[in-house]
């Protein structure tokens, strides 16, 4: 077969360094459109990014020219640049090292979008460390609690 095809739904999920609140709402919309820009730019079709004050979400289409970590390697890197000159509070601005990312099943695309969507109201309730740990348990994910948080 002379053509290479994929269709691989991904949902990315990583918070600030130390989960420190820095996503400000002066800036959050325009970070999220900053982050689903980049994935557009590396040809990974952002269907739905949102977040809270210490994580994103992104729900893309992963493209078949860059691998998962370059993905995460350039967003982190040029939106950490990009916001560091938005808001002197933000001088200090980092991401965490690590990253969640998680396959989705085409027929569940509207419920992780929704789910994105909906991150100011569903973290009324639930931390991001709980919300992560759920998703390492619905996806069997092994994990160590000491390397889990940076």
């Amino acid at each position: 077969m002379p053509q290479s095809l994929n269709k691989i739904y991904v949902h990315i999920i990583f918070s600030t360094k130390n989960r420190e609140p820095l996503i400000l709402d002066s800036v959050k919309e325009e970070l999220f459109n900053y982050l689903g820009g980049v994935c557009q730019n590396l040809e990974c079709n952002p269907i739905q990014v949102g977040g809270y004050r210490d994580h994103v979400h992104i729900l893309c289409l992963l493209s078949k020219k860059i691998t998962l970590v370059k993905l995460l390697e350039e967003i982190k890197s040029s939106s950490s640049k990009w916001i560091k000159t938005k808001d002197e509070k933000l001088s200090n601005f980092y991401w965490q090292s690590g990253y969640g990312a998680f396959s989705v099943n085409p027929t569940e695309i509207e419920v992780v979008t929704n789910y994105v969507k909906n991150q100011e109201e569903h973290h009324k309730v639930k931390s991001f460390q709980d919300e992560y740990r759920t998703f390492l348990k619905k996806y069997d994910v092994q994990y160590n609690e000491d390397y889990v948080w940076d």
